[in-house]
C-alpha cells in the first residue's frame, strides 16, 4: 500500500482509563494535567498520576501526549512556565499546544519534548503546516473542517517528517475547529479555557420581544429543536481512505469518557487498522464486526463529518440530545482471588443470574453468568445497586485462567447468547 501504519491515539481522562486504553490497543494516549488543558471538567492528572501513567505506558510500549492547548491570557504566562518545568522532569512523548505564546514558552523551557499543534489552531492549509514545521513542531492536527482530498493534498506538499494527525471518531463541535464563544457568553465558562458547558446540545426555542414568556419551537423538517446538535464522527468503515490520505495518527475524541467507551473504541480501531495493514481483504471480511462492536459504546448516531464534503441536514440530530447506549459498563477486573472470585468496583447495577460479557483484548469476548455477589465483608447480595461499591463476583461459564486484571465487564446483547 505504500503508507506507514498509522498510530492509534486514544484519550484518557484518568489514570484508570489510561491503563485501559493501553491494554486495549492504543499506540499512544493523550491526557490533561490539572491546568492548561481544554477538558477542565475531566478528572485529569495530578503530577504523581501523570508520572505513573507515563511509566505504565512506556513499560507497555505506548506513548503519552500531554495537552496544554488553552488560549492563554496574561495571567497564565508565569504558571505555564512553571507547568512546563514540571513536564520537563516528567518527560512525556509530546505536548499538544494551540497558542503561539504557549508554544514559545515550551520551546524555551523543554525543547527536547516534541510539540504537536492542536486542532484549535485552525490548521486548514499546507502553508500553516509548513509554518509550524519551521518553528519546530513535529506534528499538526488537522482542522476538523478538512476533507480527505484536502488532507491528501497537504500530505503531498509537506515534508514526510511532518506528521499529520486527524480525528476519526467522537463528538463533533458546532464551532470552527472547536473554538466556541457560546459557553462563555451564555454560562460564563469559556470553551477555550477548558470549561465548555456544551450549549450546542441544549434545546432552543424562539422568543419574540413583544411577547415575553411565549416560546415558539424552532422546527427543522418538523423533527425537533436541537438545531446545533451534531451526530458523532465515526470513520471505522473508511480505514482504507484514511490510510490512503497519508494520515499518520488516527485520533479518538473523548477525554470525558468511561473506561468501557475507551476500551470499546480502542479495541475496534486497533483491530480494523491491523487487519487492513495485514490485508485489505481481511479488513473487508471483518467490517461487519467493527460496525457492530463500535455500536456498543455510547454515541449520538454517526456521521463522517467533513471527510467526504460539507455536512448537510442529515448530520444533525433534531429530536433529542441523548446518547444511544447499547452496552453498560459494570466494572474492571481488579483482582482474581485464590478461591476464583473477581474483585471489582461496581459502576452500574447488575444482579445474580444476569448474563454479562468480559471484554478481551482481541475480538473474542467471554459470556458468563453471575452466580454470586458478595460485599467486602463477605455478605451475599442479590444485586450490586450501589455505584463504586467494592464487590466480589462469582461467575459461571468461564475458564478463570482466561480472565486477567484490567479486563472490562459489561452487559451483553442477550440475542447473541
Amino acid at each position: 500500500m505504500g503508507n506507514p501504519k498509522p498510530e492509534l491515539l486514544v484519550p484518557a481522562g484518568s489514570l484508570e482509563v489510561l491503563k485501559t486504553a493501553v491494554r486495549y490497543g492504543a499506540d499512544a494516549v493523550y491526557i490533561g494535567g490539572e491546568a492548561f488543558s481544554l477538558r477542565a471538567k475531566a478528572k485529569n492528572f495530578t503530577h504523581d498520576e501523570m508520572a505513573e501513567g507515563i511509566r505504565f505506558a512506556h513499560n507497555h510500549g505506548a506513548r503519552v501526549h500531554v495537552t496544554a492547548n488553552i488560549f492563554a491570557h496574561n495571567y497564565d504566562v508565569d504558571p505555564v512556565r512553571e507547568y512546563f518545568r514540571e513536564l520537563k522532569e516528567l518527560r512525556p512523548d509530546a505536548i499538544l499546544i494551540a497558542d503561539p505564546g504557549v508554544f514559545t514558552i515550551e520551546r524555551e523551557i523543554c525543547p527536547e519534548i516534541p510539540v504537536h499543534i492542536s486542532t484549535q489552531a485552525n490548521n486548514s492549509n499546507y502553508m500553516t503546516f509548513e509554518f509550524w514545521r519551521k518553528l519546530g513542531a513535529e506534528r499538526v492536527v488537522c482542522a476538523r473542517e478538512l476533507s480527505l482530498d484536502e488532507i491528501k493534498e497537504i500530505r503531498g506538499k509537506v515534508p514526510a517528517d511532518m506528521d499529520i494527525e486527524c480525528f476519526v471518531h467522537g463528538a463533533m463541535c458546532i464551532s470552527y475547529s472547536g473554538r466556541c464563544l457560546l459557553s462563555s457568553y451564555m454560562a460564563g465558562r469559556s470553551a477555550n479555557r477548558g470549561e465548555c458547558t456544551h450549549p450546542c446540545r441544549w434545546k432552543y426555542a424562539v422568543s419574540e420581544e413583544m411577547r415575553p414568556g411565549e416560546y415558539m419551537p424552532v422546527d427543522e423538517t418538523e423533527r425537533g429543536t436541537f438545531i446545533f446538535n451534531s451526530k458523532d464522527l465515526c470513520m471505522i468503515e473508511h480505514i482504507p481512505e484514511l490510510v490512503d490520505a497519508g494520515i499518520n495518527s488516527f485520533k479518538i475524541e473523548g477525554r470525558m469518557k468511561t473506561a468501557l467507551y475507551v476500551a470499546t473504541v480502542a479495541r475496534t480501531y486497533r483491530n480494523a487498522i491491523d487487519d487492513y495493514i495485514t490485508s485489505p481483504e481481511l479488513y473487508a471480511q471483518n467490517l461487519e464486526w467493527y460496525k457492530k462492536e463500535i455500536g456498543k459504546c455510547t454515541y449520538r448516531k454517526f456521521t463522517t463529518g467533513f471527510y467526504f464534503g460539507k455536512p448537510d441536514e442529515n448530520s444533525q440530530i433534531y429530536d433529542n440530545s441523548t446518547y444511544v447506549v447499547e452496552s453498560v459498563f459494570l466494572g474492571t477486573v481488579e483482582e482474581i482471588t485464590g478461591d476464583g472470585k473477581i474483585r471489582l468496583t461496581q459502576k452500574n447495577k447488575f444482579c445474580v443470574g444476569d448474563t454479562i460479557e468480559i471484554m478481551k483484548k482481541g475480538k473474542a469476548d467471554i459470556q458468563v453468568k453471575v452466580t454470586g455477589i458478595e460485599s467486602e465483608d463477605g455478605v451475599s447480595q442479590q444485586s450490586a445497586p450501589h455505584a463504586c461499591q467494592v464487590i466480589f463476583v462469582t461467575l459461571e461459564g468461564a475458564d478463570m485462567s482466561e480472565i486477567e486484571t484490567g479486563d472490562i465487564l459489561r452487559t451483553c446483547d442477550l440475542e447473541e447468547v
